[in-house]
């Protein structure tokens, strides 16, 4: 399945239908009189995040959405049946922005089941019934139903994860995120093999979180360098970061510190929040020259260094544990909705 994390569609929310213009005929009754219902109200537009959802791709093929249009109405003041209502279903963690220079937000749908209504249905005309008076007993003018809303809007994904994994390019992220949970990420001795973010649910000690992989980053990322930084959208709702450094490069302190000037550049509070440094890799060196390399990164960074290695296994547990730690889970068996002093923690 092809991963796109971006769309544009065009929505309409369907038009109110027209009034009728109609009279009683009815045998042996002198006098008729009006009597056309109003038309019914159009569909509404509404968005609905479901899970088993990873990306946007079918948007791609389609485009254009339209609720279906209010029915008329009909004589023996009979009311137009509403149109149905038309369900876009997106992924979780889906935002749909406004087509415009800032895409400015207008909805974010971050939970399961959440279901909003982005554009309203027009109202139904009124029939000529509505319209009798004591001195207009018998009217002709109807309303033709009121348009309904339309707009062209962007979609973006922003997966939710629990950490985030950021690195250089073969620091070592997708034989980590193999490592750890279920995923599949694929893994070669070349730059950029991650082409896509990955998701990966880590069981560890009992609980459950979730990590995110993006392709790497490179110097001048920010303005388009290799991949760009387009991907990292998907570790703005992370809770901690991983941030893995070869221990094979030339120079750590660099390589951290490129990655990190990425994400500066980036914004949106990404170097706000709690990282866990880690030296990957660590299985090809001896003690003494990993013990340098963390000192040399611990001085860069700012942050204990941990070493591990995603091939061999050494030191996995013991960053599962900052990880877990960072996350904040829940007690085993607690109930994630219920509050409590552990917070607002929900498993996605």
């Amino acid at each position: 399945m092809h991963f796109l994390d971006q769309a544009k569609i065009f929505v309409k929310s369907g038009d109110g239908g027209p009034g009728a213009v109609s009279f009683r005929r009815e045998k042996y009754i002198e006098y008729g009189g009006p009597d056309g219902g109003n038309g019914g109200k159009g569909g509404d537009i509404v968005f609905e995040a479901v899970a088993g959802l990873n990306t946007l791709i079918d948007f791609r093929y389609t485009q254009h959405f339209k609720a279906r249009r209010g029915a008329p109405g009909a004589g023996r003041d009979r009311t137009g049946a509403g149109g149905d209502d038309l369900v876009i279903q997106v992924p979780i963690g889906t935002q749909v922005l406004a087509d415009d220079d800032d895409r400015t937000l207008l909805l974010d749908l971050t939970k399961e089941g959440e279901r909003v209504r982005f554009l309203r249905g027009g109202d139904g005309g009124r029939g000529n019934a509505s319209y009798k008076t004591s001195t207009n007993r018998a009217p002709r003018q109807h309303g033709p139903g009121w348009p309904g809303e339309e707009a062209w809007v962007w979609l973006r994904l922003k997966l939710l994860a629990d950490a985030g994994l950021v690195g250089l390019p073969n620091a070592g992220k997708s034989t980590f995120i193999n490592a750890v949970s279920n995923a599949q990420a694929k893994v070669g001795a070349y730059a950029f093999t991650t082409t896509r973010p990955q998701l990966g649910v880590v069981s560890h000690k009992g609980h459950e979180f979730v990590v995110a992989d993006i392709p790497g980053l490179i110097e001048g990322a920010a303005d388009g360098a290799g991949i760009g930084d387009r991907f990292l959208g998907h570790i703005e709702r992370c809770r901690v970061l991983l941030h893995l450094v070869d221990a094979n490069d030339e120079d750590v302190a660099t390589s951290y510190r490129i990655v990190r000037d990425e994400l500066e550049a980036y914004g949106e509070g990404l170097t706000d929040k709690p990282v866990v440094v880690a030296l990957n890799k660590v299985d090809t060196l001896d003690d003494e020259l990993i013990a340098a390399l963390s000192a040399e990164l611990e001085a860069e960074s700012g942050y204990p260094v941990m070493a591990l290695s995603g091939a061999s296994g050494a030191g996995i547990e013991a960053v599962l544990d900052k990880l877990l730690e960072a996350v904040g889970q829940p007690e085993p068996g607690a109930d994630p909705d219920e509050d409590d002093a552990s917070g607002d923690w929900s498993p996605i």
